[in-house]
């Protein structure tokens, strides 16, 4: 087998139009992709206050047909699929036999089947294991010639508006057939930043067209992984390699929201014994977020100790909050030290940080909801 690091890396279809905009380019996920073009906190602070164009076209986007096909997904993710209202989305996890994450995705109903977004470190990974696990007749289609690009902010539906007329109409978790541009698209109204916003699917083919008619606005600039990574954080929303992985169930991820009523009194999804055990009992360790005293951030990997110096758990995901101007993270702790004001010790290279427990969410989410 290759070894990874000879892998050659993939190029976004945007790669010249992120260079010709001063994006500085890194690996990530397999690919070559923008980390920052201005800088990070200017492009965080941006997105909070306006609207950021992001290009997550590394992502994986699937679409999943058969008979049955959300029956079939069930038998996999813990999500009500099954109630799902044609063009509604549903933040799911893919779940191993022991109830572990091998990934959190997005799937939306679009009549019979399901459009299903997974990430792009694992999508390959996802779809071996879609095939190989989900019942015989189930058909995982790849669509490797779409690009994904994400508008999040306060000022996206202003901006999407006159470009794909109704896309404001949307609610959060729905979408919907749109033409932007001049090019048809799905645009569902969510996004990975706690901000309002829509993704947008076009085909690789026109996807600088449709970029380039976003930028248009005097309200967007496009924004890179880096503020990206913060303000996912900021929002409290885990990434997967990081804070969530094979051998973290979704209660311990403090996701317990994504399985459905019907599922935890029905079962019959993987892992689902001891998931369910795990609901009733609490599970051994918790996610959790922390805000750490004075100004420098603690990273992942840095240790985590209680009021007596016993080692409960890791960090896994930490940088400083620029909406905030203070330092936060995220990590699994013993759950009984999972109550929020609870006080931990943390360690960075031979340093000792002292942090508090909070809400994994620091920053209000500002989606558009129904009636909002």
């Amino acid at each position: 087998m290759a070894d990874v690091a000879d892998t050659p890396l993939a190029t976004l279809p945007l790669d010249t139009w992120h260079r010709a905009r001063g994006a500085r380019m890194v690996p990530f996920a397999g690919y070559l992709m923008p980390v920052q073009y201005e800088g990070i906190m200017a492009e965080h602070l941006w997105t909070r206050q306006s609207a950021g164009l992001f290009d997550v076209s590394h992502m994986g986007q699937l679409v999943v047909s058969g008979p049955d096909a959300d029956a079939a997904l069930e038998t996999l993710l813990p999500g009500d699929l099954k109630g799902l209202k044609d063009g509604r989305l549903r933040y799911s996890l893919l779940l191993n036999e022991a109830g572990g994450i091998v990934d959190d995705l997005m799937a939306t109903r679009q009549g019979e089947t399901f459009y299903v977004v997974v990430n792009g470190a694992t999508k390959h990974g996802d779809i071996e294991q879609l095939r190989s696990r989900l019942p015989q007749g189930t058909v995982v289609d790849y669509l490797e010639s779409q690009a994904l690009l994400a508008l999040q902010g306060p000022r996206a539906a202003e901006v999407l508006e006159p470009l794909a007329p109704g896309v404001s109409e949307l609610t959060f978790m729905q979408g919907g057939r749109f033409t932007i541009a001049g090019v048809d698209a799905w645009i569902s109204r969510s996004g990975y930043t706690g901000e309002d916003g829509f993704e947008i699917s076009v085909p690789a083919s026109v996807v600088e067209q449709v970029a380039d008619a976003l930028l248009a606005s005097e309200f967007v600039k496009p924004i890179g992984l880096g503020a990206r990574d913060s303000l996912r954080l900021e929002a409290g929303l885990p990434l997967y390699g990081h804070d969530l992985d094979e051998q973290t169930t979704p209660v311990m991820a403090d996701l317990g929201f994504a399985i459905s009523k019907r599922r935890r009194a029905e079962g019959g999804f993987a892992g689902a014994e001891r998931i369910m055990s795990e609901l009733e009992n609490g599970p051994v360790q918790k996610r959790v977020g922390f805000v750490v005293e004075g100004r420098q951030p603690v990273r992942e990997g840095a240790r985590i100790f209680d009021g007596e110096g016993n080692e409960v758990g890791r960090v896994t995901s930490g940088g400083f909050s620029p909406s905030l101007q203070k330092p936060i993270g995220m990590g699994y702790v013993a759950a009984a030290l999972a109550q929020p004001g609870g006080a931990l010790t943390l360690e960075q290279r031979g340093k000792l940080f002292t942090a508090t427990v909070t809400p994994t969410s620091f920053v209000p989410h500002r989606y558009h909801r129904k009636g909002a």
